[in-house]
């Protein structure tokens, strides 16, 4: 992994590369002391995989930087600062960054995150790969005029209800919604391939919806099964959330809470429900908050992973 640190204290830029070499974590392939000194397309042609910004610089701050290079860069931004301002914290979260590290840096703190960082890049790299790999391959069959390859959907349907278990929602009401899902996107792949990205979440639902209650149903019938199935999803996303959130207050190292958390949800409301469950105080995160197609996303690729691996 390549890292480029920017930050107005030479003292940091030397801990976090000093950290990032003794941890074996990757190399430091640049430093900067202010965000104005750093452009997008300078990051991406020295390829970098993680980019170490701190908040408060004198020129450019932490956020205004993210947003300008965010267009043109790719790679994963961790933030650093001893500000703990709850209101710049989430702006920086909604700007797009993975993380937030608090000064004073802790050694321990700073590689931990850093190491799920990495794993996170590399699992989004693997199911890049598998994605292309597959084009490739229906494009070499297309060419040898082979009849196009054709998939057991119960296969895809097994992979998603192992993920559900591990996920903590096979119980649910909205399981049954996401595994249909499941077999729309599987096939929907299969007919028009998902090079521009699943279709948009509306279409998905209807699509699931209309299958179900068949041609003759009523628009109004439609409609009213749609929402009662985004409601019954969403609830399902919330509960996975607060599933995890659960394990990670127990054990943070837990390989569930290492592996699916940091996929399925953005770290912002992961931590604010770990807060919420820590304080034992009343839900405040919102299933306004639950990012559904992100969530179906995943679950399709990582269903079909574990179909891959099996």
């Amino acid at each position: 992994m390549l890292f480029f640190i920017t930050d107005d204290d030479e003292a940091v830029r030397s801990m976090l590369a000093q950290i990032i070499e003794d941890e074996d974590l990757g190399e430091v392939a640049g430093e900067a002391e202010d965000g104005s000194l750093i452009d997008g397309h300078m990051l991406t042609l020295k390829n970098i995989d993680i980019l170490l910004i701190d908040l408060l610089m004198p020129d450019q701050d932490g956020i205004e930087t993210v947003r300008r290079i965010k267009p043109s860069f790719n790679g994963k931004i961790i933030m650093i600062s001893q500000v703990e301002s709850k209101e710049m914290i989430g702006e920086a979260y909604s700007l797009g960054i993975e993380y937030y590290i608090t000064k004073p840096i802790n050694r321990i703190e700073v590689s931990t995150i850093i190491r799920k960082v990495i794993e996170q890049t590399r699992v989004e790299k693997s199911i890049q790969d598998i994605y292309r790999s597959f084009n490739t391959m229906l494009k070499l069959d297309n060419s040898q005029d082979q009849p196009k390859k054709t998939f057991n959907e119960q296969q895809i349907r097994t992979s998603g209800q192992f993920l559900l278990a591990e996920l903590g929602i096979a119980g649910e009401k909205g399981s049954k919604d996401l595994l249909d899902m499941l077999d729309y996107l599987y096939q929907y792949e299969q007919e028009q391939t998902l090079k521009n990205g699943i279709p948009a979440l509306k279409e998905i639902f209807l699509k699931v919806v209309q299958k179900r209650l068949g041609k003759r149903a009523a628009e109004s019938e439609i409609k009213k099964e749609v929402k009662a199935s985004e409601q019954r999803v969403r609830r399902a996303i919330y509960q996975s959330l607060n599933h995890f959130a659960s394990l990670g207050l127990t054990d943070f190292s837990n390989w569930k809470f290492e592996n699916y958390a940091s996929k399925f949800f953005d770290f912002a409301s992961v931590r604010k429900k770990m807060t919420e469950l820590e304080e034992d105080s009343a839900s405040s995160t919102t299933l306004a908050g639950i990012n559904t197609k992100k969530f179906i996303q995943v679950l399709y690729f990582e269903a079909k992973r574990v179909h891959l691996e099996s």
